[in-house]
């Protein structure tokens, strides 16, 4: 399997949201990391034909996804930040509505939304509406509906939004699960939703893809390095003017920051191990008192 883009690009007017892109993927799962505004959603929506791109191409396995229309889109899935749902529906009815539409028939349908009932640990659930379901169930019960036809390619938009961490610990692992012998593109600003499943992170900034790899290569790839030091609250204001800073917290009197630098910081700094999170400050990050960083 191939997804290959090239030269995607899609402006709204005068504003570029995707700026000529050039990607390739195959199974695995890949994480879409970025601020909100990156051009993530619009990415996403493209790659699902709901947007048509300003110029480049999409292409599956050598074929334009445009041309190839209704066989594309049956095998895709696709959960949208925000989806759409009836309400008074239950869980199991919302899924059989679901399978109708995608021309599922009956009797698929019927053995498909019972195994990812089970497989999305909805069995309590299954006769709730919708309208009564917890934040993580709602989330759990957009990638059923997402996966109902098998899909080759499945595409997930911010969804582990507005959910407590136990939840988005539970849907990790199993988009993990669902990773097997398919594409599992992930959009998220949030860094532990992908750091531990994708195969491979694309950075996403101002519609651009500015790095791609593992979390390790792109770790790696921070020319600056991180940095810990004490310094007095007095202290604080400018080091965060000069600094991206990742992490402070009161101790003994004293302000301990976490600190992205090309050189030592400060006299006692002593150098640290970097993770993912401190790669998402050095690309993404502002200092205080830059545009938009103010504090």
């Amino acid at each position: 399997m191939e997804l290959k883009i090239s030269g995607l690009t899609k402006r709204f007017g005068d504003f570029t949201a995707v700026n000529n892109l050039d990607i390739t993927m195959d199974n695995g799962v890949y994480g879409l990391l970025g601020v909100n505004g990156a051009g993530k959603t619009t990415l996403m929506r493209m790659l699902c034909t709901l947007l048509s791109p300003t110029s480049g191409s999409i292409t599956y396995n050598g074929r334009n996804i445009i041309t190839m229309d209704g066989e594309y889109r049956r095998i895709l899935g696709y959960l949208p930040q925000d989806f759409g749902f009836y309400p008074e529906f239950s869980v199991q009815d919302y899924l059989f509505y679901v399978a109708s539409i995608k021309g599922i028939p009956p009797a698929a349908a019927k053995k498909r939304v019972k195994e990812l009932i089970i497989k999305t640990g909805l069995q309590k659930a299954a006769h709730k509406k919708m309208k009564k379901l917890s934040g993580g169930m709602k989330r759990r019960a957009g990638i059923a509906q997402a996966t109902l036809n098998n899909p080759g390619i499945l595409i997930l938009d911010e969804p582990t939004a507005g959910l407590d961490p136990n939840e988005r610990i539970r849907f990790r692992n199993l988009i993990s699960e669902l990773a097997e012998d398919r594409l599992v593109l992930l959009s998220t600003h949030i860094v532990s939703d992908i750091e531990y499943i994708a195969s491979e992170i694309l950075l996403m900034k101002d519609g651009s893809i500015v790095h791609r790899g593992t979390a390790d290569s792109l770790i790696h790839s921070m020319e600056a390095g991180v940095w810990k030091c004490y310094a007095g609250r007095e202290e604080v204001p400018g080091l965060m003017k000069k600094h991206k800073i990742s992490n402070l917290k009161q101790e003994n009197g004293m302000v301990q920051l976490r600190i992205i630098s090309d050189e030592k910081p400060c006299p006692d700094a002593v150098k640290e191990e970097a993770v993912l999170e401190d790669v998402f400050l050095y690309y993404f990050g502002e200092k205080a008192g830059s545009s938009n960083g103010e504090i």
